[in-house]
């Protein structure tokens, strides 16, 4: 391959324009990716596969307190996960403002105190469809009232007992309200940095739409882990329990195999009484026809008689479909 170089006249013409400033030295052009940084200590991330059962619950819990409300307030009302991750509870709890609906309950024989956060703009909504409103938003967050605060318990009481329904399917626990706040300031059961499970659901009606927060500790369900793990879940289906055995059973089952050389049909019982030794019987197959393999009497193959080692045998030539044709990609 020739090398390229630049004549003397070129030379001096690029080093005459370098000091007109007709060509830049250096490049204008700056990258329009923007960096993130990312913190490889962050606890953010779900551990799927430790507490891959809470995606059972959660959907459990959004389909038992949809119909639930949908019931209570005669109106049709929608439950959606939002989000599922690890955080620390200081930055959890940093998202709220007063007042907020905090109420602490009890997952016995658990050890511990879990969280669920309602949102002010939610329970306000909920309130008015529960006195025959329409529950559009207030324009304007306030204080609970002694009254709404006893709708709030009651509420919260009926969505402990559609959390408590939705863990049946891991173990058996009781969920018990312990106490309530409104001010986050006041609410002290964790340390700013202990890790904490935080789970959102969205809860939609026609006029309103508002969140609910689950905060659980990590230290708390450290007793039922394993019922949690991806493991347990395999385990726990009936279809991945069996399924290995029944598949081992299918494969020592003795099945009857017939290939069915041809046949011939519409003759009257005279034909076949007056048959004797010697006569043929002409079949609607030839010696080069591929014949049909039954499986119990199901068409399933097609193949070619011969002779392998002395002995008669069929090579299979296709594969049938169910409804009777020939598989080509077989």
């Amino acid at each position: 391959m020739s090398e390229q170089i630049l004549s003397q006249e070129e030379v001096g013409a690029l080093l005459s324009a370098m000091e007109n400033g007709d060509v830049a030295l250096e490049s204008d052009e700056k990258g329009d990716s923007p960096v993130e940084s990312y913190d490889l200590t962050s606890k953010r991330i779900m551990l799927r596969d430790q507490f891959a059962a809470l995606d059972q619950v959660y959907d459990r819990f959004k389909t038992s307190l949809s119909n639930s409300l949908s019931s209570s307030l005669q109106r049709p009302v929608n439950l959606e996960l939002v989000s599922s991750e690890m955080a620390k509870f200081g930055e959890f709890m940093s998202a709220f403002h007063n007042p907020t609906s905090f109420n602490m309950f009890g997952m016995e024989p658990l050890i511990g105190t879990a969280l669920l956060a309602i949102e002010p703009g939610l329970i306000f909504s909920l309130i008015d469809c529960m006195f025959g409103g329409d529950g559009k938003p207030l324009s304007e967050i306030r204080e609970f009232t002694v009254i709404e605060q006893r709708m709030i318990h009651n509420f919260a009481d009926d969505v402990l007992k559609n959390w408590e329904k939705a863990w049946e399917c891991v173990d058996s626990l009781k969920c018990s309200l312990k106490h309530t706040e409104t001010k986050p300031e006041f609410v002290h059961m964790f340390g700013p940095d202990d890790s904490v499970i935080v789970a959102v659901f969205s809860i939609n009606g026609e006029e309103f739409s508002g969140n609910i927060h689950w905060c659980i500790s990590h230290l708390m369900l450290e007793p039922i882990k394993d019922k949690l793990s991806s493991d347990r879940l395999v385990g726990a289906d009936p279809e991945n329990r069996w399924g290995a055995s029944i598949q081992e059973l299918l494969t020592k089952t003795q099945v009857k195999i017939t290939a069915e050389l041809g046949k011939t049909t519409n003759h009257a019982v005279r034909y076949l009484l007056n048959l004797r030794l010697g006569d043929v019987i002409k079949l609607n197959t030839g010696p080069r026809d591929p014949v049909t393999i039954t499986v119990e009497e199901i068409p399933k193959y097609l193949g070619f008689p011969g002779v392998l080692k002395g002995n008669r045998a069929v090579q299979i030539s296709e594969l049938l479909r169910q409804d009777g044709g020939i598989n080509k990609d077989g």
